[in-house]
């Protein structure tokens, strides 16, 4: 009886998130167009909201402490996605996306972002569950990797490098254009994958390396299944609206990036205490959650150093800018 009620809920947890997404893509945003701040900010309550009454429902149903382990995880999950956010907007200058067509391809990126992060869980969860002692491998990971996240001074995206566009460019004819919004056209007879493909297909492989960060560390909170997985799709589904939300304003927090380092770190360490000391749920979302107001009030009080700039160093850095940022709209870029 108990493994059919959570087959159910499984069943009925997904069913709403297809919902969803359907209604989404279907009446919301059945045509491409400009998302603009209001509609962003309107879906980024809508998505927030949604997340704090299925908590509230995992509160009445399963109690306290499982609730604080979802808010937790989805907090977790949601300033992770947030630091996504600067290189999906590097994606999008690197190929030229005009924002009408960015919304469809996040639409299908996180969809597929979705799938990538149940098979992720699904393993995380058996390899610790079967070998407990891998929980010392994932603690030093998650702080090696916030070391290198603190470290790091500019975000950079190398697509040309990218081994998943590179197999699928020696085996698939590429067009140049945009095609309004499609991933692929006809020509000659033949299928002719689109420029906006191969932008989906690098924010697709990406995110498989987001997912090796943060699967880990929201493992580090609880090993739940469903807990871990429906904390980090209500954080996926509001990353659309968020991204366009914060796209304007994602300079404005230059500390975050720290913040999320530490939560790292600190999820890292906790991971490698747990047989000395179990850190309380309570606690370990007080500490996630103080870090990130922290990193957002100094990113917001402190003033940024501006070094002066000369006029001829101004178009000397626009000349720079735009050889790095080219829009692909050559077919030379597309062929070996």
């Amino acid at each position: 009886m108990l493994i059919s009620n959570q087959v159910l809920i499984w069943v009925a947890f997904n069913l709403f998130v297809l919902m969803m997404l359907a209604l989404d893509l279907a009446v919301f945003h059945r045509k491409s167009h400009e998302v603009s701040i209001k509609e962003a900010l309107v879906w980024t309550g809508v998505w927030v909201a949604l997340a704090l009454l299925f908590n509230l429902g995992i509160y009445f149903t399963r109690g306290s402490e499982t609730a604080m382990k979802f808010l937790t995880g989805y907090i977790l999950e949601k300033s992770l996605s947030v630091d996504n956010l600067f290189v999906f907007l590097l994606i999008f200058s690197y190929f030229g996306v005009a924002s009408l067509y960015q919304h469809r391809i996040l639409f299908w990126g996180i969809l597929g972002a979705l799938i990538i992060r149940a098979i992720f869980i699904a393993t995380g969860v058996a390899l610790m569950e079967k070998f407990h002692w891998i929980i010392y491998v994932f603690g030093p990971f998650l702080i090696l990797t916030a070391i290198k996240m603190a470290m790091e001074k500019e975000k950079e995206i190398h697509p040309e490098k990218n081994p998943v566009l590179r197999l699928f460019r020696r085996f698939a004819d590429i067009s140049t254009d945009h095609e309004n919004g499609k991933f692929f056209v006809k020509r000659a007879g033949r299928y002719v994958a689109t420029s906006l493909f191969v932008v989906l297909l690098v924010v697709e492989t990406t995110d498989i390396v987001f997912a090796t960060d943060s699967i880990p560390a929201i493992l580090g909170v609880t090993t739940d299944p469903f807990i871990v997985y429906s904390s980090n799709v209500f954080a996926i589904l509001g990353l659309r609206a968020l991204y366009f939300a914060l796209a304007g304003a994602m300079k404005m927090f230059r500390y975050l990036n720290y913040g999320v380092s530490a939560v790292l770190a600190f999820i890292g360490a906790k991971m490698i205490l747990t047989e000395v000391y179990k850190i309380p749920v309570g606690i370990a979302l007080g500490v996630v959650g103080g870090i990130l107001l922290v990193s957002v009030i100094a990113s917001l009080i402190i003033p940024q150093k501006q070094a002066p700039v000369s006029d001829a160093d101004s178009e000397d850095e626009g000349t720079r800018e735009k050889a790095e940022l080219p829009a692909y709209s050559s077919s030379a870029e597309y062929t070996e």
